[in-house]
């Protein structure tokens, strides 16, 4: 009889400590993979609900454009990609682009293009003329051979 009381014992204190096991388990899956999905959610769709006319957006696709219009019954969007008007799922758009970076980036590629282009325009007006001295020399050497 001892023995079965024992052996009741010991089976009791391995069910309770793989209850406790459990309840760990559990309690590590909700903070490592529930909870910051449901932060990451409800960021998104504070993001959602501040959309306005006008934001420049980046859609799931990669598309860049500024939104046109929003339609909250049809939870749609339209935007606008450089003069063509594309209506979207709300849910499409991934990130605002803020009006300042943009604006920014705007004004660096056209400071980083004029250079260039300068540049540009400048070995080519030095290519036409090493092409002109070039042609001088042949023409007044034939001249020259000629006479």
């Amino acid at each position: 009889m001892n023995t079965f009381i024992l052996a009741q014992t010991a089976a009791g204190g391995n069910s309770m400590f793989m209850i406790v096991i459990f309840i760990v388990l559990i309690a590590f899956m909700y903070f490592t993979m529930i909870r910051p999905q449901k932060k990451q959610q409800q960021k998104r769709m504070e993001m959602m609900n501040e959309l306005k006319a006008g934001d420049h957006v980046v859609l799931i696709d990669g598309l860049h454009g500024k939104i046109d219009s929003i339609n909250k019954e049809d939870n749609t969007v339209v935007v606008d990609a450089n003069g063509i008007f594309l209506t979207f799922s709300r849910m499409a758009v991934r990130q605002v682009v803020p009006a300042k970076d943009n604006e920014g980036e705007n004004k660096n590629k056209e400071d980083q293009a004029s250079p260039k282009a300068d540049l540009a325009d400048t070995n080519k007006s030095n290519d036409v003329s090493d092409v002109a001295d070039k042609d001088a020399k042949e023409t007044s050497t034939e001249d020259n051979s000629e006479n």
